[in-house]
């Protein structure tokens, strides 16, 4: 073979050597980067401040300033009936000094229609429906003719009369009133040579006005005792009752073992 083909030869297999480690050597091209879009912000909620209770209302209290507070509320769940600062800015002294138709958990929107507020709201007037009477009827302090004193406001109870029978020196009990709303329970407080003292106990009842006559009479003409009714049959129906209840032209009705009877209006 002729020098200058060794030569040419070698030439060539030189640059194929030194071809194959450039491209050994080189980096490979750095990957394109995908950036992300930003995911778009949540929608922003609207937010309105509304009145609560601050801390637990019961039914008859009277509210003060320190009872209330302003919360932020999502403006979509603040229902017509919601005291809200964009609309009454002066609410809490609006509703200072008012009395409560019902309780209120603290954190609950105070509602106008649960309040009542004026120179005559006090607490029952507050809490009595209209149409309805309040009458007191006395009762044993120690318990005794109250279910061992167990009896609550707003709990049910059967009115019940002990009395002689006519023309016997034995006492009989007939139930006067089934089914009537207790609003308040508690004592009588009297002053005697410039003290304080309890003289008696009563329980207030709510009643319709013939019901409320029924009572004033019968407690001249015996004592009254109430037996507490269990909460699942206090909210009977009116039907229910109304055999038992005394209709306001009628006058009054007993029950003795069972039976209603009704005695004619004198």
């Amino acid at each position: 073979m002729k020098r200058a083909q060794i030569i040419t030869i070698g030439v060539a297999a030189m640059t194929g050597v030194g071809a194959l480690y450039l491209l050994n050597s080189r980096q490979p091209p750095p990957s394109p980067v995908v950036q992300s879009m930003p995911a778009p912000p949540p929608p922003k909620i609207q937010t309105e401040e509304v009145l609560v209770a601050a801390k637990e209302l019961g039914m008859g209290t009277l509210i003060g300033e320190q009872d209330v507070q302003w919360v932020v509320w999502p403006r979509d769940a603040a229902g017509p009936g919601m005291i809200k600062k964009s609309e009454l800015p002066n609410a809490v002294e609006d509703v200072k000094g008012a009395v409560t138709r019902g309780a209120f958990f603290q954190g609950e929107p105070l509602r106008r229609e649960k309040m009542v507020k004026g120179p005559n709201s006090g607490f029952l007037s507050a809490i009595l429906p209209s149409g309805k009477r309040a009458v007191a009827i006395n009762i044993d302090a120690s318990g005794a003719s109250t279910a061992g004193g167990f009896i609550l406001p707003n709990d049910h109870v059967d009115i019940i009369r002990t009395h002689k029978e006519d023309g016997s020196d034995a006492f009989v009990s007939d139930v006067l009133l089934p089914n009537m709303r207790v609003l308040a329970i508690g004592q009588t407080v009297q002053e005697k040579n410039g003290e304080r003292v309890v003289t008696d106990s009563n329980a207030t009842i709510e009643a319709t006005p013939r019901e409320a006559e029924i009572l004033t009479q019968a407690q001249r003409s015996g004592a009254l005792s109430m037996t507490l009714r269990s909460m699942l049959d206090a909210k009977e129906s009116e039907t229910a009752d109304s055999a038992d209840k005394p209709s306001e032209a009628s006058g009054m009705t007993v029950v003795r073992f069972g039976v209603a009877t009704a005695l004619g209006k004198k």
